[in-house]
């Protein structure tokens, strides 16, 4: 817009004005969401919608640092059983441990118990009984490349 307001012109007429030569152009014709129903109309008044939409849009989680590493505990021994190499468990496990560490000694507010550090070499033990014992499925440690 770079066409200035007449002096004679309200606010309010000015803008309409602006509005409506802007849809006869065609401006408003394809615009993300054109003709889509409002996404969380029919939810409940939250006065803070725009912020869990924004953690939500940008995949952020907000949670004390010991129930994070709680979290990444789950994910790290639920992903151990797919990984291909003892050094690739290990540094794993090690990077977990201390992050577990880092989180017990946080200043930010959260449970003060939750998860311990890990038992690498009993978990890394585990995974070698499970790659041994495995289904022959082409991807166990004594199956032919």
């Amino acid at each position: 817009m770079t066409e200035r307001k007449p002096l004679l012109e309200t606010f309010e007429s000015f803008a309409e004005r602006q509005i409506r030569a802007a849809q006869a152009e065609g401006a408003f014709d394809s615009l993300p969401g054109f003709g889509q129903p409002i996404p969380d109309l029919a939810g409940p008044d939250d006065p803070d919608w725009w912020l869990k939409k924004k953690l939500r849009d940008e995949q952020l989680v907000i949670l004390p640092p010991i129930l994070e590493a709680r979290l990444e505990a789950e994910k790290t021994l639920a992903a151990i059983r797919g990984m291909t190499s003892e050094e690739q468990v290990r540094r794993r496990l090690a990077a977990l441990n201390e992050r577990i560490r880092q989180a017990h000694f946080s200043p930010a507010p959260g449970p003060v118990q939750g998860v311990c550090p890990v038992d690498v070499e009993a978990i890394v033990a585990e995974w070698r009984r499970q790659r041994a014992s495995g289904p022959s499925d082409g991807t166990g440690p004594n199956d032919p490349a």
